[in-house]
């Protein structure tokens, strides 16, 4: 009589352990295509402003896609029920895009330009240009949700749009690889130098913007590049806070124009 022989089963090496929560990549996928929603929205904008001889508002556009491990960290740390409806409904930055702009009223013009479009919906809107973090920060932040048409229905995508001027993202790209979320406690005096120095950034970009708007009013043969209504509504804001003389679009005393 044989013995009995006892196999003995072992895990495969290196295999995934199994993940806990919901699936999230069909959600991922409609944000990655929320993406290319507003991306393609800011190209076609670029373009017509480009056409249209008064110059391209945007630097650069880039964008990012939240991490499964991102999505699921965030909905911890803000106590929201681990399933894909929940999240899909209060987790709205899955999808992020960041236009750079080059002047601070470019960032303002962007954004009417954007949300003039009827399938835009704005669903929130944070405006750190005007209103400071206590670092320093600035950046106009926009929820907005997007028609992304997949197989036999429409979804409804929430994107998160930042926009900043050269200066601003160069500050912030600055303060994130010095203590990136609080991670790395930031020693006093930093702040202290990360704050004056976003001053005099922000004194430099209503400067340049003041030169560059001052120029061109300058040329008769040259159209606005914003609609007559809204620089001066953006200078009155931002003078205000800057504690600037109010912009006025008229050279200062004692300058000649160059001939």
């Amino acid at each position: 009589m044989r013995s009995a022989v006892t196999t003995q089963i072992r895990p495969m090496t290196g295999a995934p352990p199994p993940r806990l929560g919901p699936d999230l990549q069909p959600l991922r996928l409609g944000a990655r295509l929320g993406i290319d929603v507003v991306t393609a929205k800011l190209s076609i904008l670029r373009d017509h402003q480009r056409h249209q001889h008064t110059g391209d508002p945007v630097e650069q556009v880039c964008s990012r896609l939240k991490s499964v491990d991102s999505i699921l960290g965030k909905a911890s740390r803000k106590q929201v029920p681990v399933t894909a409806a929940a999240i899909r409904d209060q987790i709205l930055d899955i999808a992020g895009v960041r236009a750079i702009c080059r002047f601070p009223s470019d960032v303002y013009l962007v954004r009417d330009l954007l949300l003039a479009q009827p399938d835009v919906r704005l669903l929130s809107e944070r405006d750190y240009v005007a209103h400071p973090k206590p670092s320093g920060y600035r950046a106009l932040h926009l929820i907005v949700q997007v028609p992304v048409f997949r197989l036999g229905r429409v979804d409804h995508v929430a994107v998160e749009l930042q926009l900043r001027t050269v200066a601003m993202d160069h500050w912030a790209r600055l303060e994130h690889q010095i203590g990136y979320k609080g991670q790395d406690p930031v020693p006093a005096h930093t702040k202290d130098l990360l704050r004056r120095a976003a001053e005099d950034a922000w004194s430099l970009d209503l400067r340049l913007d003041g030169v560059r708007h001052q120029a061109r009013a300058q040329r008769d043969d040259s159209p606005s590049f914003l609609d007559s209504r809204a620089l001066p509504s953006f200078w009155g804001r931002t003078d205000t806070l800057s504690g600037a003389p109010p912009f006025t679009g008229q050279p200062a005393a004692g300058h000649q124009p160059a001939a």
